[in-house]
């Protein structure tokens, strides 16, 4: 009798093996024994034969379906997004860490300084700042209020030496008009009457200019000016915070509980940005990846209990279907038997509650799933 022909060993791991040692121990006992002790081999030949004839008129419950698959958990690759010299591990393998437990350190020297300097950049434009919020000194105004008045006074001597002027010009057109003057004289005259009138247009000119100055430094800083440096100050503060992200990321935190299960940096080692450091995965929330025939799978719902055996025997572990995959595939390679690779299954997702540890990542295991009525 060939083993392949009972379909339901094929389906059951734990029964081929049981099929497989009978067989060996009954080769083994035909081998030993002589004479009359023939008979003792036959018997053994074929109460073999014949327990693996039951075995495979036994057919498989009708309500449910024993499937194979594998452990899955996930893996969380944990680095820092900063790079530098590793300078503590904290961590190693088969350790059991907690969400926001410290696991590895990197050297920030350099952060460090670099932070100081932008600190001390951000309080220059902050000063600069509150320089034009200030406004002008007190001082300033009060000396651009005295160089108004000084601008007025010397157009007020250049107005008056231009009214001289012209009176000089008028006495000496009367004196020339009258033959009693030279035509010099009245000439000399209208050139200084001219050099007046243009002392005095500049005067003006300097009293408006001291006037606006005046009017600026009551005024402060434009709006403008103040928006401008409000922008530095707040690049400066956006500098500070990327350094001090920079320090914050050069130690690496667990984002959730787990096993260590592999470290890939050593102490001292340069590690750069983003690299893994070790690798974090949650058995607590492992689930068995089993894979159930198309004919199985309409009587398939998500929600509904299952059962999770492993090699070891015993009651099993009590899981439940989170996913029943939309597409078929063909069976793992490291599933089953080369025949049963060619089928078409449907992969389904058993979750379970495995704090207790009892599942690792990539173990083999049996599922058992009762059809849904």
């Amino acid at each position: 009798m060939k083993l392949g022909a009972c379909s339901h060993f094929s389906d059951t791991l734990s029964a081929k093996l049981r099929l497989r040692q009978l067989l060996r121990h009954a080769g083994k006992t035909c081998f030993i024994y002589h004479g009359s002790g023939l008979r003792r081999c036959l018997a053994w030949s074929i109460t073999a034969v014949a327990l693996a004839a039951s075995a495979c008129a036994q057919k498989p419950p009708a309500d449910r379906v024993r499937v194979s698959g594998q452990v899955e958990a996930t893996d969380v690759q944990l680095g820092a997004a900063v790079g530098g010299r590793l300078l503590e591990l904290r961590v190693a393998e088969g350790d059991r860490v907690k969400p926001g437990d410290v696991i590895a350190r990197l050297d920030v020297a350099d952060s460090g300084l670099a932070l100081a300097r932008a600190r001390a950049e951000r309080e220059q434009t902050a000063a600069q700042l509150r320089l034009l919020q200030a406004g002008s000194r007190p001082e300033d105004v009060r000396q651009a209020d005295a160089q108004v008045a000084a601008a007025e006074t010397n157009a007020g001597a250049a107005e008056a030496e231009a009214i001289s002027a012209q009176a000089d010009v008028d006495r000496f057109e009367t004196l020339l008009a009258q033959s009693s003057g030279s035509r010099k004289q009245r000439d000399d005259a209208v050139t200084r009457r001219d050099i007046a009138r243009q002392r005095f247009r500049g005067a003006q000119d300097q009293i408006r200019a001291a006037r606006e100055n005046l009017a600026r430094l009551r005024a402060g800083a434009r709006r403008e000016e103040i928006d401008a440096g409000r922008a530095r100050v707040a690049a400066a503060d956006a500098q500070v915070a990327a350094y001090q992200k920079a320090i914050s990321d050069a130690t690496v935190t667990a984002p959730g509980g787990g096993i260590v299960t592999e470290t890939l940096a050593d102490v001292g080692e340069l590690v750069q940005p983003r690299a893994p450091i070790v690798v974090i995965t949650d058995l607590d929330h492992a689930w068995a990846n089993v894979y159930v025939d198309e004919p199985a799978v309409p009587r398939l719902r998500l929600g509904q209990t299952a059962i999770v055996f492993t090699n070891a025997g015993g009651a099993g572990i009590p899981g439940t279907v989170s996913h029943i995959s939309e597409k078929a595939e063909f069976t793992p390679r490291n599933v089953q038997t080369a025949a049963e690779r060619s089928k078409l299954v449907y992969r389904v997702k058993v979750s379970v509650d495995n704090r207790g540890g009892v599942l690792k990542a990539g173990m083999p295991v049996e599922a058992e799933i009762p059809f849904v009525r």
